[in-house]
């Protein structure tokens, strides 16, 4: 059984056609994550039963990733602590055909909006797409407003349905992550009243004042520090990889949530201490619900926030290396459909590289069929080993093949060497396994 098929062993789309059909489909994808959707399907047959299976109104997307959530809460329950990280990505689909988008950050673009639930170990391992809405933004009305439901709702609702699945994972703890967005009182306040069965962190956006007239984030930082952190800030676009030293306050805070109540809280601020010249100072303000009282408990707490960047890893493979802004499906349902395959092949994808770099001594066939691990080999020219090789080896093989040159001081390889690799590996294997049943069947080629 291929890895689709397990990770889709439980989808009911109501049809055992169209189960089959898309796990077929998530195959195909994966394959080629970068192709259209008739060069992924290879045939004039598959590319029709393809588009079918996108135009099918029968088919719930709900449905699809929900297979996929299943997998993901196995998954989960092997974790102590499990990071639930929220965040929205605007799908630009401006010049195209097709029904059901809005207006994006500028009213004339035209596209949607994604924002999905992605958990992650805090070991930063990509477990799975928890849950995610979708939607369009309606276009102005002759007012200038906007007749849609509050977007706000995105991330209650997130908390809400964390909520719904925490009771299934009573032995893991699960973290709402989120950013500066997710600043709202009523998140807060919904935690509180729910008992609070997900803890919440979310970077904080509002100074808020506090009883006694204080702001909050003055109020913290006039207590006496807790100590410093230091860490190395990765290399980002225009930026180089630098070492960030860090003060950390933190402070048990209660917040006025409005209708005369108040919600307790712990704030941390963590202010870089002399920058590099032209560089602009790393504040992180955070709020949660987790007690903070020493330099370890702020330091935990940051750290998970900062595996918020798996989230936008994701974004990146979504949009980059599955190109999902270039579905010419004709209506926003369609690409909806499309989108949520995507979204498992982009989860496979980051998965790999996090594994390969924090679980490098792992079996490969725990994530690679024989014929594909087999496959790293014989495209790099490398002799086969006898016994099956640790993931380390094998992704770094994949990525060479995507263009990582693997060379001292080059570190580990990253999304896009990787996703370009497994193309290869993945057209390889297929080759290898028709050959085989060709000659099952007796037949030559």
């Amino acid at each position: 059984m291929g890895w689709a098929a397990t990770e889709f062993e439980t989808i009911d789309l109501g049809d055992e056609r169209r189960n089959k059909r898309a796990i077929r489909l998530v195959e195909r994808l994966s394959a080629q994550p970068t192709a259209s959707v008739p060069q992924a399907c290879g045939d004039w047959a598959d590319t029709i039963a393809a588009y079918r299976f996108f135009n099918n109104e029968a088919v719930d997307w709900r449905a699809i990733l929900g297979a996929h959530t299943d997998c993901a809460m196995t998954r989960m329950a092997a974790h102590e602590v499990v990071l639930c990280i929220q965040d929205t990505t605007e799908l630009d689909f401006n010049g195209q055909e097709a029904s059901g988008l809005g207006p994006l950050s500028y009213e004339a673009q035209r596209g949607m909006f994604a924002h999905p639930t992605y958990a992650v170990s805090t070991s930063r391992e990509p477990l799975g797409v928890l849950d995610a809405w979708m939607w369009a933004r309606k276009a102005r009305n002759t007012q200038g407003k906007r007749d849609d439901v509050s977007e706000s709702l995105r991330w209650l609702e997130g908390y809400e349905r964390l909520a719904e699945m925490a009771p299934q994972l009573a032995q893991t703890r699960l973290v709402y992550v989120a950013d500066r967005e997710a600043d709202i009182m009523a998140l807060m306040v919904t935690a509180r009243d729910s008992g609070t069965p997900v803890d919440w962190l979310v970077r904080a956006k509002h100074n808020r004042t506090l009883k006694g007239g204080d702001k909050l984030w003055a109020r913290v930082t006039s207590a006496e520090a807790l100590g410093e952190l230091r860490f190395t800030m990765a290399q980002r676009q225009g930026h180089k990889a630098r070492e960030v030293i860090q003060q950390v306050w933190a402070q048990t805070v209660v917040l006025p949530d409005g209708a005369k109540g108040r919600v307790a809280a712990s704030c941390i601020v963590a202010r870089e201490m002399e920058p590099p010249e032209g560089e602009k100072p790393i504040e992180w303000r955070l709020l949660t619900n987790v007690h903070v009282s020493t330099l370890e408990d702020a330091a935990r707490m940051i750290d998970w926030y900062r595996a918020r960047w798996e989230i936008e890893m994701f974004f990146h493979v979504l949009k980059n290396g599955c190109r999902i802004e270039a579905l010419q499906l004709g209506s926003i349902e369609k690409i909806e459909r499309a989108l949520v395959l995507y979204m498992v092949v982009a989860w496979r994808i980051a998965q790999l590289m996090r594994l390969g770099r924090t679980c490098p001594d792992l079996n490969a066939q725990l994530m690679f069929e024989p014929d594909e691990w087999k496959a790293a080999y014989i495209l790099n020219q490398q002799k086969v080993p006898s016994e099956p090789p640790t993931l380390n080896e094998v992704v770094r093989l994949v990525a060479r093949l995507g263009g990582f040159l693997a060379r001292k001081g080059d570190g580990e390889p990253g999304v896009k060497t990787i996703w370009l690799g497994m193309q290869r590996i993945l057209d390889f294997a297929a080759g290898v396994r028709f050959s085989r049943e060709l000659q099952a069947e007796g037949s030559c080629v």
